[in-house]
């Protein structure tokens, strides 16, 4: 940075460019920030539903003014130009998201990896997915506008809609009226150790936590176990399996 730069004015084009960049990236972590001190002080539950209302005006106000800064048009609180791109496009911009979205995991993983070693980023990630699974659980319900107890039928349907969905192959299996088993039968993490001649890394513990959480955010009646999952052995059609089940009774 040159000497001379003493307040934002000063920054050359591409300084700019990169300052508003990293304004970004502030705003994204002060309104993770703000939801994890609100979870402390006053629980997850109550944290999600001052997260819903936080972020819808939120949403508004910052959506509107990028607007008028940038020169695009609102249509029913989506910009324009998204609405504008061919269906297609879409479609790719979900994948591009969905692979930034475990790219960034993974790049978060090694960098507590190469400073404090395998321990730290396992413990660190197991847990962080205590949080990101009954999130994301309660962010498909809140979009796909289901019930509070859907079973497992909801269940199916935002297993679908994860993240993960659009950057591996999954598939799942009714086995009857109670019980279906989720295969994740292609996954990127472990397709691209297995092509570098790597073993399967062994995610089943972060996996019980994964899956538990994310059934139990979608019906806290859903109960989940591991039918396989690495370090176990698995055949070639999955990686990892869950069998997920609720008793008729309830």
């Amino acid at each position: 940075m040159d000497s001379d730069v003493q307040n934002i004015k000063d920054l050359g084009h591409e300084d700019l460019a990169r300052f508003i960049l990293d304004m970004l990236h502030r705003t994204i972590v002060h309104h993770t920030l703000w939801f994890r001190e609100v979870e402390h002080q006053m629980g997850f539950e109550k944290a999600l539903s001052i997260m819903k209302t936080a972020y819808r005006g939120s949403y508004d106000v910052q959506m509107k003014r990028l607007a008028r800064t940038l020169g695009f048009e609102m249509k029913e609180g989506i910009p324009a130009p998204l609405l504008d791109m061919p269906h297609e496009k879409l479609i790719d911009l979900v994948d591009s998201l969905g692979a930034n979205w475990i790219a960034g995991d993974g790049v978060w993983f090694q960098a507590v990896e190469n400073a404090y070693g395998m321990n730290d980023a396992k413990r660190c990630n197991d847990t962080c997915w205590t949080r990101f699974s009954p999130f994301e659980a309660w962010s498909i319900k809140q979009f796909l506008g289901l019930d509070e107890r859907p079973g497992l039928e909801g269940l199916k349907k935002a297993l679908r809609f994860r993240m993960y969905a659009s950057v591996n192959v999954q598939s799942i299996i009714d086995e009857g009226p109670d019980s279906i088993v989720f295969q994740m039968n292609d996954c990127r993490v472990q397709s691209a150790r297995k092509r570098r001649g790597l073993d399967d890394y062994p995610c089943k513990s972060v996996g019980l936590v994964e899956y538990g959480r994310f059934a139990e955010g979608v019906d806290t009646r859903i109960r989940t176990e591991c039918v396989g999952c690495p370090p176990d052995p698995h055949p070639d059609e999955w990686f990892c399996a869950w069998r997920f089940t609720i008793p008729l009774e309830e």
